[in-house]
C-alpha cells in the first residue's frame, strides 16, 4: 500500500493495522477540557484493544467526572476512527474511543455525549448533522528566559492577513500539514495566513458532525507535533497576546434529512437561501447564545478574545452580540450560503465535541419550537443582550439554560444514568475562573502599588 492509498472499510483493528503498517496505536479520547489522553498499544495488542478497551485511571485522566476511587474509565476504539499517521512517527496511527464505566458509555466522555446528541437529533427529526470547522493558531518560539515570541521573525508586518511571504516563510510547516491531511483524504483546500502576526489557517472538508469533531481534535495534535520538529510551539490558546487577533474554531452547520440538504431554500423572502428548518435552527443558536458560549468559549482568556478593543489590525473578528447575517463576519451567526451557517462564538479552547453537540441542542430547541431569529442583522444586537463578558457570566449563563445543559448531559439522560454533566463542567469552569481570579497580575501592581 502506498502512503496516499487510505484502508478499506472494515471492522478489523487488527486488518487496519496490517493493511497500513501501523506498529502503535495511540487510543485516544479528550476530557471535557479537550486535553488528548491516550495509551501506546502495540500491534501484537491490538486484538485485546479492539474487544476490551484500554484501561485509564479517570480521575487521572483531569476533567472527567471521576474520584481516585472509582473504577477504571475502559476506552473501546472505534475502529472506523483508524487514523495513520506516519508523518508523525512511521508506524504510527490514532484510533478515537468512547470511555466506558463498567460495560457502559461514560456520560461525562465529549465524544459519547456528541454521539447522544447526534442520536437524539435523528431519533426526534429524522435529521442527520454535518460539519465544517475552521482551526487557527499561532506558531511561535521560547526566548531563553522562557518566554514566547512569533516563531517567524520576519512575522511583524501591521495587516499580516494573507501575507504571501509570512505563508511562504512558514512552507515546509505549512506544507506537512496540508500533505498530511490530503493523504488522509481530508481534502485541504486552503492554507493561510490570519489576522495576528504568527497565526494560521488550514482547511479540510466538511464531514459528519462526528468526523469533523475527531478530525479537529487529530488536526491539533498533527499541528502540535509537526511544530515540535521545527522547534516551535502551536498554541491554540484563544488569545495569547493582548495587541493581536484571537484564534477562532468558527463551525459550519448544516442539517440534511434522506440524504437530502434541509438549510437551503430557493423561496426565502429574507434573501439568504435558508429553508423555515434552517432559520429556526438559527433562532434556537441566537436564543441560547450566552448558555453556548460557556462551551464555546470554554476558558477565562476565552473573554479576553471577544471583549477585545483594540488589535495591531484593527479588528477582532469576534462576535460580541448574538446577531445573525448573511456574508457578514461581525454575526455571531453568518450565512455564507444558503446551504449551512457559520457559528463565529467559538474559539481555540473550545472542545470540539461539546461545542457541536451544544449547538445542535440550542438548534433543535429552535426547531422545536418554530423560534424566529428576528430582522436579519439584528442592529447590531440591539434586539438582545451582549454576549457574556467573562467566563464567570457566561456559567451562570449556562446554570440557567436547560436546553444547553441538558446537551451536555444528553448521554446520561440517553444511557438512563443519574449523572449532572452540566452542574459538573460548570463548577469546573467556575473554579478555574477564581483560580485565575485569584492570582496578582502585573496590571494590578501597576495599577495599584503607588495608587492611595
Amino acid at each position: 500500500m502506498t502512503s496516499t492509498e487510505l484502508p478499506t472499510a472494515t471492522t478489523d483493528l487488527a486488518t487496519l493495522c496490517e493493511q497500513t503498517g501501523t506498529t502503535f496505536v495511540l487510543a485516544l479520547f479528550v476530557d471535557l477540557d479537550g486535553k488528548p489522553c491516550a495509551k501506546l498499544v502495540p500491534v501484537e495488542a491490538v486484538d485485546a484493544l479492539a474487544t476490551e478497551g484500554v484501561g485509564f485511571a479517570g480521575y487521572a485522566v483531569g476533567s472527567m467526572g471521576q474520584e481516585p476511587k472509582d473504577p477504571d474509565l475502559m476506552a473501546i476504539p472505534d475502529v472506523s476512527s483508524f487514523t495513520p499517521i506516519p508523518f508523525v512517527k512511521e508506524g504510527l496511527a490514532i484510533v478515537h474511543c468512547d470511555p466506558h464505566v463498567e460495560g457502559k458509555p461514560w456520560p461525562f466522555a465529549p465524544r459519547v455525549i456528541l454521539k447522544s446528541m447526534l442520536e437524539k437529533l435523528g431519533s426526534t427529526q429524522g435529521l442527520d448533522a454535518f460539519v465544517g470547522a475552521e482551526v487557527e493558531y499561532f506558531l511561535l518560539k521560547r526566548t531563553e528566559d522562557g518566554g514566547l515570541v512569533t516563531a517567524d521573525p520576519g512575522d511583524n508586518a501591521a495587516r499580516p492577513c494573507y501575507d504571501a511571504r509570512g505563508v511562504t516563510r512558514m512552507y515546509d510547516h505549512l506544507a506537512a500539514v496540508s500533505r498530511a491531511m490530503n493523504t488522509l483524504g481530508w481534502e485541504n483546500y486552503a492554507n493561510d495566513h490570519e489576522d495576528g502576526n504568527g497565526q494560521f489557517e488550514q482547511n479540510f472538508a466538511y464531514a459528519d458532525a462526528l468526523t469533523t469533531a475527531d478530525r479537529v481534535v487529530t488536526l491539533r495534535y498533527l499541528i502540535t507535533m509537526l511544530a515540535e520538529e521545527r522547534d516551535m510551539v502551536a498554541t491554540f490558546m484563544p488569545k495569547p497576546f493582548a495587541d493581536r487577533t484571537g484564534s477562532g474554531l468558527h463551525l459550519h452547520l448544516s442539517l440534511w434529512k434522506d440524504g437530502e440538504a434541509a438549510f437551503s431554500s430557493d423561496d426565502d423572502a429574507r434573501g439568504l437561501g435558508l429553508s423555515d428548518l434552517a432559520y429556526s435552527f438559527t433562532a434556537g443558536i441566537l436564543e441560547h447564545a450566552s448558555a453556548l458560549q460557556a462551551v464555546l468559549g470554554p476558558s477565562v482568556n476565552s473573554y479576553k478574545r471577544t471583549g477585545a478593543v483594540s488589535t495591531t489590525s484593527g479588528a477582532s473578528w469576534a462576535p460580541r452580540f448574538p446577531t445573525y447575517g448573511g456574508n457578514d463576519r461581525t454575526h455571531f451567526v453568518r450565512v455564507p450560503e444558503g446551504n449551512r451557517v457559520e457559528l463565529r462564538g467559538g474559539d481555540g479552547s473550545a472542545n470540539p465535541y461539546l461545542a457541536i453537540a451544544a449547538a445542535l441542542g440550542a438548534g433543535l430547541d429552535g426547531i422545536e419550537k418554530s423560534l424566529d431569529p428576528g430582522t436579519v442583522g439584528g442592529d447590531n444586537g440591539a434586539q438582545r443582550d451582549a454576549l457574556p463578558r467573562t467566563l464567570l457570566h457566561a456559567v451562570d449563563a449556562l446554570d440557567a439554560d436547560p436546553v444547553v445543559s441538558g446537551a451536555l448531559d444528553s448521554a446520561a439522560v440517553l444511557h438512563g444514568e443519574g449523572h449532572a454533566v452540566a452542574a459538573y463542567f460548570a463548577e469546573a469552569k467556575r473554579e478555574e475562573f477564581f483560580a485565575w481570579h485569584s492570582q496578582v497580575s502585573p496590571w494590578e501592581t501597576a495599577r495599584y502599588l503607588t495608587a492611595y
